[in-house]
C-alpha cells in the first residue's frame, strides 16, 4: 500500500509512519518540518517519502502532490493526522487568531487534502481514509471550545463521507482518542509550559503515539469490505464524567 500520512513530523504522525514502513507498505510523509521528515527518512529508508506540505495553505497542498513521483501517486490510505490544540481558556478569554488556526488545521486542511485525494480513490474503486478526531468531538469540557468544535466536524464529516461512499469500494473512519502522552500536543496546547503540559498527564498511564498507530493500521488493512466508521480510544484511566454545576455565582443579568 501507498500511504499518506499528514502531520508525519511528530507525534501519532510520525509513530504512523513507522508502523506502516515497518510493516512492508510505502509511506508519503507530510508535514511542514521537512528537517526531522529527513531524518525519519534517514531512519525508516526509501520506503518513506518525506514531503513539506503545510494543510492550511492549499496551494502547498497542491504543489506537494504534483510533484511526487507517478509511483507513489496511487495513494491507497490517506491519514489525515494534521491538527494542534491551543489554550484552555474559556471563550470570552481566547485569541481568535488561535480560533482561526485551529479551524484552519484541524477542518479546512483535512477537507482540501480529502478532497484532493478522493477522486482518484473513487475512479480505482478502492481507498481508506483515516481521520484522525478526538473524543473531545462529543464530549464537551470547560476551555474545549474550538477545538472540540473541530474535532466534532470531523466526526460528522467522517460520517457524511460514509454516506456519499456507500456503494463504493472507498471507506472512511474517524479514529478519536483520549487522554494520549508522549507527543507534543499539551505542550502546544500550553504554548511551549513543559510543566503544564506534564501536569495533564501525572499520576496516569496514558495512551501513547504507538497505541494510535497500531489503531490505524488495524482499520487500514482490514478486509477492503469491512468499515469502521467512529473508533473511540481510551485509556483504563479515563471515563466519563457529569455536567459541571457552578456554585454561589450571580443570577443571569446580575454582577458582583
Amino acid at each position: 500500500m501507498i500511504v499518506l500520512i499528514t502531520g508525519a513530523s511528530s507525534g501519532f504522525g510520525e509513530a504512523m509512519a513507522r508502523k506502516f514502513v515497518n510493516n512492508g507498505h510505502r509511506v508519503i510523509a507530510a508535514a511542514r518540518r521537512s528537517d526531522r521528515l529527513e531524518k525519519l527518512r534517514e531512519e525508516l529508508g526509501d520506503r518513506l517519502l518525506p514531503v513539506t506540505m503545510d494543510v492550511t495553505d492549499p496551494s502547498s497542498i497542491a504543489d506537494a502532490l504534483a510533484r511526487l513521483p507517478d509511483t507513489w501517486k496511487p495513494i491507497d490510505v490517506l491519514v489525515n493526522n494534521a491538527g494542534l490544540a491551543l489554550g484552555t481558556e474559556p471563550a470570552q478569554h481566547c485569541s481568535l487568531d488561535e480560533w482561526t488556526r485551529m479551524i484552519d488545521t484541524n477542518t479546512r486542511g483535512l477537507v482540501t487534502v480529502t478532497r484532493a485525494i478522493l477522486p482518484e480513490m473513487i475512479a480505482r474503486n478502492t481507498g481508506v481514509i483515516v481521520n484522525i478526531g478526538s473524543v473531545a468531538g462529543n464530549t464537551p469540557y470547560p476551555g474545549g471550545n474550538v477545538y472540540g468544535a473541530t474535532k466534532a466536524f470531523v466526526e460528522q464529516f467522517t460520517r457524511n463521507l460514509r454516506a456519499d461512499l456507500a456503494g463504493t469500494g472507498v471507506r472512511a473512519t474517524n479514529i478519536a482518542p483520549g487522554l494520549c502522552g508522549g507527543t507534543e500536543f499539551s505542550n502546544v496546547r500550553y504554548r511551549g509550559d513543559d510543566a503544564a503540559a506534564a501536569k495533564v498527564y501525572e499520576g496516569t498511564v496514558a495512551l501513547t503515539a504507538e497505541d494510535i498507530a497500531e489503531t490505524a493500521y488495524w482499520v487500514a488493512t482490514l478486509p477492503p469490505h469491512v468499515n469502521v466508521i467512529q473508533l473511540e480510544v481510551v485509556p483504563t484511566c479515563q471515563g466519563y464524567a457529569g455536567w459541571n454545576v457552578r456554585r454561589n455565582v450571580p443570577a443571569p443579568g446580575q454582577t458582583k
